[in-house]
C-alpha cells in the first residue's frame, strides 16, 4: 500500500513524457509545418462558419444551428491535442505534468463524446427534413434543437467526469513515457501498475454507449433517407440528395471508423504507429475537412444569402443538410 502511494506521488510530481509522432529531425520539421498549417486552417474555417451563421438571419435554421455548435466544438477539439503535437515536433519529447495530462484527457474525452452526439443529431435533422418534411417545423423547433445540443455537451461532460476520475485514481510506475502525441486513455492504462479492470470496464461501457449509440442513430437516419431517396420520382432530386449525403457519410464514416477502432475495444491497447496515425485522422484531418464538406462548398454559406425573390419563393435556400423547407419542398445542398 505504501509502495502504491509512493508511485502515485511520483507520477504526480514527475508527470509524463510524450514521444510524439516522429523522432527523426528532418521529418519532424516537415510535419511541424504541415500540422501548424492544418491547425490554422481549421481555426480559420470554423471561425468563418460561426461568424456567418451568427450574422446572417437566413442561416438561423436547425441544421446551421448544429453546424455552429460543431464548428465551436472543432475549434476547442483541435486546440486540446494540437499544442502538444506541435510541441513534440518542435522539441521532442514533450513533457507534461500529471495535472496537465489529466486536464487534457478530460477535455478530449468530453469533446469527442459531444462530437459523436452532435453528428447523430445532425443525421436525425436530415432524416426529419427529408422523410417527414410536413412535421419538420414541429419536430425540429428551436426548443428541440437547443435541447439536443445541450444534451450533447452535457452528455460528453458527464462521461468525461466518470472516465477521467477512474484514470486519475490509478498509480503509474514510471518511467511514464507515453508513445503518443497527447494524453489518451489507452496509453495511460498501459502505464498503470495497479489493477485496471474496473477502469477498463467503465471505458468500454462508455464507448459503447456514446460511440455505438450515436452511430446507430446516424445509420438508422441514413437508412431511412436512402429508402426515401429511392422513392423520389425525379432523377435530378435523387442525384442531389445522394451527392449531399455521400459527402457527409464519408466524413462521418472516417471519423466513426477511427474512433470505434481505437476506443470500443476492451483491455489495454498497446500504443503503436497505427494508433497514432488513426488518432491524427480524427483529431486533425476530420476537423480540417469537415467545414469544407459541410458548409464551404455550400452556396448559401459561401456567399451572402439574398432575400427570397418571386422565382425562389417556392423553395428554400440550399442547405448543407439537404433539408426541406417548411413548405415541404426539396432544398438539397449544391
Amino acid at each position: 500500500m505504501e509502495r502504491s502511494l509512493e508511485l502515485a506521488n511520483r507520477s504526480s510530481s514527475h508527470g509524463f513524457i510524450l514521444l510524439g509522432l516522429s523522432t527523426r529531425l528532418g521529418i519532424r520539421d516537415i510535419l511541424f509545418a504541415i500540422f501548424l498549417a492544418l491547425y490554422l486552417l481549421t481555426l480559420l474555417e470554423n471561425t468563418v462558419i460561426v461568424s456567418l451563421i451568427c450574422s446572417q438571419s437566413e442561416l438561423h435554421k436547425p441544421m446551421y444551428f448544429f453546424l455552429g455548435n460543431l464548428s465551436c466544438l472543432e475549434m476547442c477539439y483541435v486546440s486540446v491535442t494540437m499544442p502538444t503535437l506541435l510541441e513534440g515536433l518542435s522539441s521532442s519529447p514533450c513533457r507534461m505534468s500529471f495535472s496537465a495530462c489529466i486536464a487534457q484527457l478530460f477535455l478530449f474525452i468530453s469533446l469527442i463524446g459531444t462530437k459523436c452526439t452532435l453528428l447523430a443529431s445532425m443525421a436525425y435533422d436530415r432524416y426529419v427534413a427529408i422523410c417527414l418534411p410536413l412535421h419538420y417545423p414541429l419536430l425540429m423547433r428551436p426548443q428541440v434543437c437547443r435541447g439536443l445540443a445541450l444534451s450533447s455537451w452535457l452528455g460528453g461532460l458527464l462521461v468525461s467526469v466518470v472516465k477521467t476520475s477512474c484514470i486519475a485514481s490509478l498509480s503509474y510506475c514510471g518511467p511514464n513515457v507515453l508513445n503518443h502525441f497527447f494524453c489518451d486513455v489507452s496509453p495511460l492504462l498501459n502505464l498503470s501498475c495497479t489493477h485496471v479492470a474496473l477502469t477498463e470496464l467503465v471505458d468500454f461501457i462508455s464507448a459503447v454507449g456514446i460511440f455505438c449509440g450515436s452511430l446507430l442513430v446516424a445509420l438508422a437516419s441514413y437508412a431511412a433517407i436512402g429508402m426515401a431517396v429511392l422513392r423520389m420520382p425525379s432523377a435530378a432530386a435523387r442525384r442531389k440528395a445522394l451527392s449531399t449525403c455521400a459527402s457527409h457519410l464519408v466524413v462521418m464514416g472516417v471519423f466513426y471508423a477511427a474512433v470505434l477502432f481505437m476506443y470500443s475495444r476492451p483491455g489495454r491497447v498497446e500504443s503503436s504507429d497505427l494508433n497514432k496515425v488513426l488518432s491524427v485522422v480524427y483529431t486533425v484531418v476530420t476537423p480540417a475537412c469537415s467545414p469544407i464538406v459541410y458548409c464551404l462548398r455550400n452556396r448559401a454559406v459561401r456567399s451572402r444569402p439574398q432575400p427570397w425573390s418571386a422565382e425562389t419563393a417556392g423553395r428554400p435556400h440550399p442547405s448543407c443538410a439537404g433539408q426541406r423547407g417548411i413548405r415541404g419542398t426539396a432544398g438539397f445542398g449544391e
